[in-house]
């Protein structure tokens, strides 16, 4: 087989949530959509998943519309169907109903089979006092990373 294509990424979910748990699942596409996604027209900023009936959908991901499809080419901001394990699905339900969770894609790839996959996340919602610790952390660590590559390089010019 191959490898898995990673196609779009959701950067702004880990900055606004902390991921506590990931799954994977599978979409139900239309042959325009999952040609789309192949091609990498996918973005997954502001969507969100949610359970309704017993079943888990995607709702507000873009697949722009396949550029040589004709009259049934497909609606671009459509709910999509997520295919999971009863059993996942029930779990994930009590998971966001008792302890305020959200399910939030992390990014949609493309198994060596062909097959198209997104990754979600059981996330809580970051505050903003955690967003600022979290980017002063980075430039901490940026800064340590900086000084130790600074005194590397005077240590070989000796």
């Amino acid at each position: 087989m191959g490898e898995e294509k990673t196609v779009a990424q959701n950067r702004r979910a880990r900055h606004e949530y902390s991921i506590e748990d990931s799954f994977e699942a599978g979409i139900a596409l239309t042959g325009t959509e999952i040609k789309s996604v192949r091609a990498g027209k996918v973005s997954l900023a502001e969507s969100y998943a949610r359970i309704e009936n017993g079943e888990a959908w995607l709702v507000g991901a873009n697949i722009s519309p396949w550029d040589t499809g004709n009259r049934y080419n497909h609606e671009p901001k459509r709910n999509r169907k997520l295919l999971l394990h009863r059993d996942q699905i029930v779990a994930l339900l009590i998971k966001t109903k008792s302890k305020g969770l959200t399910l939030v894609p992390l990014k949609m790839y493309i198994t060596g089979r062909g097959r198209a996959k997104l990754e979600i996340g059981l996330a809580r919602g970051k505050q903003l006092h955690d967003r600022r610790r979290d980017i002063a952390d980075r430039d901490a660590r940026r800064e340590v990373e900086r000084a130790m590559a600074d005194a590397d390089r005077g240590r070989d010019r000796r």
